[in-house]
């Protein structure tokens, strides 16, 4: 009934609050002799005030919270590791209890979340899987095989246990994993953080990333009002299988006519994410191919550089190349940006610092 909520946490025993919706916390109130109303209490406590353990719910009679105590506990569980870059960025590694693809519990792992601060902005890139099914060629997560899904308690566990979490304004589900994937978990983790009964956030804080998966993508589409972010990084269909072999199973051509299909002009925002790799995606012809494929779409590109990974050979195309192909793209009509590198002191590629943090998870590390 309570779907992920039932699986044990990380110290076999309890069973975790974060991540359970306002009805499954109320059924649970009354499965555990509570009043209904208790779980609106526990919902606001959690969600509204961020407490770290159930003894800190004041309002819930001491009874209540030792009922409460002998099953549950928040579940909120601080990161083991933090890379801080010169430019502000935060990578931070989080420990993680995922389901593997049986459905069952696997051993814990670790996947990193990347706090950038811009000004008045604070965006957090969060992941949704340990690893990754699409094996693009440039991303390191992808090299690291698929080792399970997230809980949604897991993927809000990034938000909530973020040392920074008050001051953030925008979140992008950007890291680790393919969100549509493991779009049920991600789906719940938007609920509880868009709910009045959760955070309250605007759908519009709140970017999700896709390469493209048949028929999830669709779904995300009808049933959120998040912004949508399309990995694209080659308009040429046999290239782009190369880079990203999801291609081979729904094509950027048919992403491209699924998305024609909805309103991106007034309401959420539509963006193309382009890795510019020199001598291989940085050509006229390539720019020629993006304004074909994205014509009468209302979108925008944003061009990015590529930061190098063990063992493969792309390289990052140089600043001209990057200047050119932008201009192109925005004098033909694509709206076209160029987004700043950051973090590249920290492990700067996706992947990197998770990878690193397996390697050495015996280790009680914090780098900060």
């Amino acid at each position: 009934m309570f779907n992920d909520r039932q699986k044990k946490t990380m110290n076999g025993t309890k069973k975790r609050l974060l991540g359970m919706t306002l009805p499954e916390l109320k059924a649970m109130a009354t499965e555990l002799g509570m009043p209904a109303f208790t779980g609106g209490q526990i919902a606001q406590w959690i969600y509204g005030k961020h407490v770290s353990a159930i003894g800190e719910m004041t309002n819930l009679s001491k009874v209540n919270r030792e009922r409460l105590e002998a099953e549950y506990e928040v579940g909120c569980h601080a990161p083991t590791m933090s890379l801080r870059s010169v430019d502000g960025t935060v990578k931070y590694l989080f420990p993680v209890e995922c389901s593997d693809t049986t459905g069952q519990a696997a051993t814990a792992k670790h996947v990193e979340t990347v706090l950038i601060p811009d000004g008045d902005r604070a965006t957090l890139c969060v992941s949704c899987q340990v690893g990754c099914k699409m094996n693009c060629l440039f991303c390191q997560t992808g090299k690291q095989g698929f080792d399970g899904n997230l809980t949604a308690a897991d993927i809000l566990n990034q938000i909530y246990a973020l040392p920074e979490r008050d001051l953030l304004t925008n979140i992008v589900f950007m890291g680790q994993g393919e969100p549509m994937d493991n779009l049920s978990a991600v789906q719940r983790a938007i609920e509880v953080l868009t709910a009045d009964w959760g955070w309250a956030w605007s759908p519009r804080r709140i970017t999700v990333s896709s390469v493209g998966v048949r028929g999830k993508l669709k779904r995300f589409l009808d049933e959120s009002q998040c912004h949508v972010a399309i990995s694209l990084h080659s308009p040429f269909h046999e290239q782009r299988s190369e880079l990203m072999p999801a291609e081979r199973s729904q094509s950027i051509a048919d992403t491209v006519e699924l998305l024609r299909n909805y309103d991106f002009a007034h309401q959420r925002r539509l963006s193309f994410e382009y890795i510019v790799f020199k001598g291989v995606n940085d050509s006229k012809a390539h720019a020629k191919a993006i304004i074909d494929l994205l014509k009468g779409l209302d979108c925008r590109i944003n061009l990015i550089r590529f930061h190098q990974i063990p063992g493969v050979p792309l390289q990052g195309t140089d600043e001209q190349s990057m200047l050119k192909l932008r201009d192109y793209l925005t004098q033909h009509g694509c709206f076209t940006t160029i987004r700043a590198s950051r973090g590249e002191d920290i492990y700067a590629a996706c992947g990197l610092l998770s990878t690193a943090g397996e390697n050495n998870k015996n280790q009680d590390s914090q780098l900060i």
